[in-house]
Parts: C-alpha cells; structure tokens; sequence
C-alpha cells in the first residue's frame, strides 16, 4: 500500500472546521489591520533563497528542497514566505506611488523543510506571515508585533511569552560581528563543526546554534545591545516603550537572532512553555528585514519591511493542549427524517430549496426506520429536525422540531421551501 511520505499529515474533514476556524479568526484580525491577502508559487528558483535567506543558514544550506527541473533550472519548494513575498513586490512594482504604502500583506501557505518531523514540526507545514513594506520605525515594528500578539491571544492561547531584541543596522553588526569572532576564535576548537563552519562567515548564526557545547560557550559572548548605533538604539527603546505603553509583557534575550540572514534591527518570538512541545518553544517570529528588497532587486529599489510568520501545526497543537473551546464551524441546521415510502423525488426538493436559502440540510440515503434517523440527527448536532411522510404530503405541511426547546411546531411545505427563515424566527419569537 502507497502511503504519505514521511513527514507529511492528512488533515481530514473532521480536523479541518478547526483549521477554518484559526483562519478565519485570523483573517478578521488581519482586515482590521488592513492587511490583503498575497498567494506567491510553491517554488522559487533556488537563488532566491540562497541570496535572500542566507546560504549558510541552515534552511538553505540542509533543510531546502531543491532539485532540477526538466529545463535544467534550479528550482526550490519555498522553506520560508518572506523572500517569495519580497520577489513579488519587486517583481510587480508594487512599490509605485499608485500603491498606498506601508503596503501590508499576509499568506497562507505551505512551506517545505527537510528536517526530522516531530510535533508541531512537519516537512511540508503551513504558516500563517505577514509582511509590512515601505517604512522603517519603531511603530510599525510594535504595531506588528502587536498584531501576532492578538492572534495568539484573540484564539484564547494563554502562557505564551513575547521575547524581543535589536540586531542593530548594518554599522552596528559590523562592529559586533568583528567583537563576535575576537570572543569565538579562543574557543574554535570547541565549536560544533556547524559553528566552526559559520565562525568567520557568518559569526551571528554561532549564537542561534542548538549545540549544548555551543550554547554553553555563547553565554558570555558580548551582547548585540551593547555595539548598536545612536540610531537603532533609539529605535530599540522607543518599541519597548511603545510595548509597554500597550500593557504587552516582553523579555529582552541580547542572543536571539532568529534563523534568517535577512533580519536587522527589531526582531522577536512569541514563546510557549507548554508541556505538550516538552520544552519551550516559538509559536510565532519574525522581525525588521530593511536590506532584503535592496538585495533581491540588486540595489535598484531600497524598501525596509517588516514581518512574521505562526506555524499553524503548532497552533493547533497548543489550542489542543489548552483545551481551548473552539465555537462549532460545521453546524447542522436542518435534518429531514423520512418515514419508509416516501420517495426522493418527495424529500430532495424539500432539502434542496432550503440548502439554497443558505442553511445546511442532512437527508437519510439508507431509508432506515424513523427512530435511527432521530438518533442520527441528535448525534450530528442538527438544530431542526423535520419529519416527513405519506401523511405529511397528502396535508401539505409537516411538523418541525426545535431540538434545543424540544418544541415542535407545523409548517407548509410550500412556506419551508420558500421561507425557511421565518419558520426559524416563529421558534425564537417565543424564547
């Protein structure tokens, strides 16, 4: 038997109304922020990661899928939404004055990573991201920022921890790159053969390795904090007082630098500590990426961004160890109990023009005795159980039952088909 490759999940019907939920709950909060909804291609050409993301971090340099295509071009699954996001902007000139900036956009897609699946941690995942184009302040940072935090906690998630730091601009990490590697270089023949890798090339990934030899070194390495220019610690203390002036609890961590080249300046994680990951875990990162377009349209076009990105697999699996209470997204309004002899051509009108009213209907397609569809409808959940049968047809009308109240009411067949909603106001004229 064929069956799904490793790494990979089925998300069935009965999982899927929670899914619709998370989304559709984040979409609302994102129209207020007045974020639009961007949908880029599942591959890129392999360039744009490598240029974008980073060669030596290690979505690019182990966990990509890439491979050639028929043409002979370098082709990636996109591991990440930001770079493919950013080639869109450059590549439609969404930075024109006919655009109202900040320009502000969220996807929801899936990413591919090759890495051992775990949970909350799959090869092919969905994200939730958003990314903010055309301005470079403290308050698009928290504004942002703010925006996840909403999420996360308009979904009911509580024990989640929002952690922040500066990488500082590009005079900044310039100086503390130089001061990085003055710490590293005694201690070179300790590091991971990663970190050894990634010593003179790109110091800062030192710090975000998961070697415990590795973490144990980078604890007393300088801090970022201390190496930032006027500017971005300016920059850096406006966003915390911009958070606490939104009552936002946050930690600074000085050796958080998030798993991308492209950040600078303000970055961030929203942390849990729940026991179902067994041990603390990110939720939702993200940050200030000022040097990305310039880089991906080859210095034609300079446009600071901003974003962030909440894996949806672990969402659920937190909403699920929260027990968080979910509202029903897959209600049954109506269910049609048929009595033995009625035929189709009888029962699949009468569905048929209330489905087309907009309600949600359940025929029985066994014609098994009244009593099992009863016990039927009651299982599904169905708001309105209606009995149809020879009787029913020769009057013209048919009884229907309230199953919350239990209260049952008769109703001609021609107002149900025309109507249904005023036999549901009759009920609640009466509550």
């Amino acid at each position: 038997m064929i069956q799904r490759p490793k790494g990979t999940v089925d998300i069935l019907p009965e999982e899927i109304a929670k899914w619709h939920y998370v989304e559709d709950k984040a979409r609302d909060i994102l129209s207020r922020y007045r974020f639009r909804e961007i949908r880029t291609p599942m591959f890129e050409h392999y360039e744009l990661f490598a240029r974008g993301v980073g060669e030596t971090s290690d979505v690019v340099s182990k966990e990509m899928y890439d491979f050639k295509d028929k043409g002979d071009r370098h082709i990636a699954l996109k591991p990440e939404g930001t770079a493919p996001v950013v080639r869109a902007y450059i590549e439609n000139k969404l930075y024109g004055p006919e655009h109202h900036h900040p320009y502000k956009v969220y996807y929801l897609s899936p990413m591919f990573r090759y890495e051992r699946p775990q949970g909350g941690r799959q090869r092919q995942f969905n994200q939730l991201g958003v990314e903010v184009f055309g301005d470079s302040q403290a308050l698009i940072d928290v504004e942002t920022i703010a925006l996840a935090w909403e999420i996360l906690t308009g979904l009911g998630i509580s024990d989640l921890e929002l952690v922040i730091n500066s990488l500082g601009d590009i005079d900044s990490r310039i100086a503390y790159r130089q001061a990085l590697i003055d710490y590293l270089e005694p201690f070179e023949g300790q590091l991971s053969e990663d970190s050894k890798t990634r010593l003179h090339k790109n110091p800062l990934r030192v710090l975000d390795s998961k070697d415990p030899k590795d973490k144990e070194i980078v604890k007393d390495a300088p801090s970022i904090l201390d190496f930032l220019s006027e500017e971005s610690k300016e920059r850096f203390d406006l966003v915390q007082s911009l958070l606490d002036q939104l009552v936002i609890p946050y930690r600074i961590d000085a050796n958080m630098v998030r798993g991308l080249d492209y950040y600078q300046d303000t970055i961030f994680e929203i942390m849990t500590k729940n026991e179902v990951f067994g041990a603390e875990t990110t939720i939702c990162g993200g940050g200030s990426y000022s040097g990305l377009v310039k880089e991906l349209s080859d210095g034609k076009q300079d446009v600071p961004g901003f974003g962030f990105a909440i894996g949806l697999e672990r969402l659920m699996l937190l909403l699920e160890a929260q027990e968080v209470a979910l509202p029903d997204t897959d209600p049954l309004d109506v269910y049609l109990v048929t009595i033995p002899g009625i035929q189709v051509e009888n029962s699949l009108p009468l569905i048929e023009a209330i489905r087309q009213q907009g309600y949600s209907c359940q025929l029985d397609y066994k014609h098994r005795k009244p009593g099992k569809q009863f016990r039927d409808a009651d299982k599904l959940g169905a708001k309105f159980v209606m009995t149809l049968g020879e009787s029913e047809l020769e009057e013209g009308a048919l009884n229907v039952k309230d199953m919350a109240s239990g209260e049952e009411k008769k109703f001609a067949i021609d107002q149900i088909k025309e109507q249904f909603s005023d036999v549901i106001a009759s009920f609640h004229a009466n509550a």
